[in-house]
């Protein structure tokens, strides 16, 4: 009888181990367990505009250097677009941060991030064949290309130190 009651006690306390092992038995937060919260690393990874802004400008600068997208044929031209689009969003990270200007200050900075998002969305490049340029609807360069050339002149007019 000791045998079976002793083998109970055991397994009870194997399945309590258990449970609270897979459960993490820290409550619901990571408070106090030396983890930064979700809150504090999204915090720790937004920059400044300024530091955004020189960031997304070089990256801008860099495109224009390298020749931009020489090649009119599909898929051509998306690491570059996908260069230009990863320190925007940084930078719209960086706006929303900025509490020194209200949001309106930011209207037509976001408007040119959005419409670089809607050029992305597409999720390749279309190419640049002839004539889009009366043709808007036929490529998604000038979406991301065009408005981040935007985006860099307006920073240009509007910096915030």
């Amino acid at each position: 009888m000791g045998r079976h009651t002793w083998g109970k006690t055991v397994g009870a306390l194997v399945l309590a181990v258990t449970v609270a092992a897979a459960s993490g038995c820290s409550g619901s937060d990571d408070e106090g367990s030396g983890k930064p919260s979700a809150t504090a690393a999204a915090k720790a990874k937004t920059v400044t505009v300024e530091a955004a802004t020189t960031t997304f400008q070089d990256a801008v600068t860099a495109f224009d250097t390298d020749g931009g997208c020489l090649e009119q044929e599909p898929g051509t031209c998306w690491d570059q677009m996908m260069a230009l689009m990863t320190p925007a969003r940084d930078l719209r990270a960086a706006m929303n941060a900025e509490k020194s200007v209200g949001a309106d200050f930011w209207t037509e900075a976001y408007a040119l991030i959005d419409t670089m998002e809607t050029g992305i969305a597409v999720g390749e490049d279309k190419g640049a064949p002839a004539g889009a340029a009366t043709l808007p609807e036929a490529t998604n360069r000038d979406d991301v290309l065009g408005s981040a050339h935007k985006l860099s002149d307006w920073l240009d007019q509007h910096p915030i130190a």
